[in-house]
């Protein structure tokens, strides 16, 4: 695909994002369209399903899932110690500590890549370096790690290794780490604070 299309595809909807924000509310970007396209191009951004199952099964505390989902689609479920910030929402102010912030790892995931792929973009091109992607979002996690497939007889040894890593993950993580958030009457979530030079809003989920 030429330079040019893959350009358009991935920029426009980050400016038509940009554009329906108050100017306020948004800060100067840091990158140019070029130098984020050739970050896109390296897949620098994503983190597999296998990597983030490992680190959710070993509780490592470096790395924050972030559900970039809407409020109804996150209540509904979502990973393991994940909290929801709307893409919508993303360039609100409230959210600079969490997204801006070298203590923890973040992830992106959304249903599939494509929102996702947008929030890592705005957040990129703030100069944020710290926030990174979940490859296929929700659809690809269920098909690797909640419902993998068997390999054929004639696959390679490390076909088979990956697999027995799947439906062994899958199965610590409760049948794919795919949870429900209905919440009890009366809680209230809370979420670690991480640095930051505005007060935050309380966001749903997290450990």
């Amino acid at each position: 695909m030429k330079p040019r299309i893959l350009l358009a595809i991935f920029v426009i909807p980050l400016g038509l994002i940009i554009a329906a924000v108050p100017e306020n509310k948004t800060h100067a970007f840091k990158l140019s369209a070029e130098q984020l396209l050739e970050e896109t191009n390296a897949g620098i951004q994503y983190y597999s399903p296998e990597e983030i199952a490992d680190l959710i099964i070993k509780k490592d505390p470096s790395i924050q899932l972030i559900d970039v989902r809407n409020v109804d689609e996150y209540s509904k479920f979502s990973l393991p110690g994940a909290i929801n910030i709307p893409l919508t929402t993303i360039l609100e102010e409230d959210w600079e500590g969490y997204l801006n912030q070298d203590v923890k790892i973040n992830v992106f995931y959304s249903n599939g890549t494509l929102n996702s792929d947008k929030a890592w973009m705005i957040t990129r091109q703030l100069g944020y370096e710290n926030n990174y992607v979940l490859m296929g979002g929700l659809n690809y996690w269920v098909e690797t790690i909640m419902n993998p497939e068997s390999p054929s007889s004639t696959s390679s040894d490390e076909e088979f290794a990956k697999y027995d890593f799947r439906k062994g993950a899958g199965m610590a993580l409760g049948g794919g780490a795919v949870i429900s958030n209905e919440k009890k009457a009366g809680t209230a979530p809370i979420i670690p604070a991480l640095k930051s030079k505005s007060k935050k809003k309380r966001v749903q989920g997290g450990c």
